[in-house]
């Protein structure tokens, strides 16, 4: 399916231009990424390499994951990927994400069974990942290559606005 994004990239563009709002470059992008890619659960995560821990900045389900707090970033298949390899991390089953994720209980209870984390990087530095769940298999070869080549300058515009915010 070869779906033309250019009317939801412009109201991405139209959203960060124009909301102040502190969670407005956050819920652009996820907007954004619902119509490019799909997600059940959208989260932004902050990282601070220096210090080991990683906040998350944004959720769309603050109930079950709230925006709060740090954890530590844990060196494992997850971290080699996303931060020794920069390229985003993909895992299709709920088995695959118990491997590097601890609260995997919590995503299968929320009916996500795949995920895509999308590293964003500028000047060499990661900010931080843009996290999307959804049902098992979801994150097919196709979606991962729309994520890859749709959403990697949009997600380091959300960053860099939310920064100013």
């Amino acid at each position: 399916m070869n779906k033309d994004y250019t009317a939801a990239l412009a109201d991405f563009d139209r959203a960060i231009a124009a909301d102040t709002t502190g969670d407005a470059p956050w819920l652009a992008l996820q907007t954004l990424v619902r119509e490019v890619i799909g997600a059940k659960l959208f989260t932004v995560m902050l990282s601070d390499m220096k210090a080991g821990l990683a906040r998350r900045a944004y959720t769309s389900d603050p109930v079950s994951y709230p925006a709060s707090g740090t954890k530590p970033t844990h060196r494992n298949e997850w971290f080699d990927i996303v931060h020794g390899e920069r390229r985003a991390f993909v895992a299709n089953t709920i088995e695959d994400i118990a491997k590097v994720f601890p609260d995997h209980e919590l995503i299968k209870s929320l009916g996500c069974e795949s995920v895509i984390n999308l590293p964003v990087y500028i000047g060499g530095e990661m900010l931080g990942t843009v996290n999307c769940l959804d049902v098992a298999h979801h994150y097919t070869p196709e979606r991962v290559e729309r994520a890859t080549s749709l959403l990697n300058i949009p997600a380091k515009l959300a960053f860099m606005v939310a920064g100013r915010l």
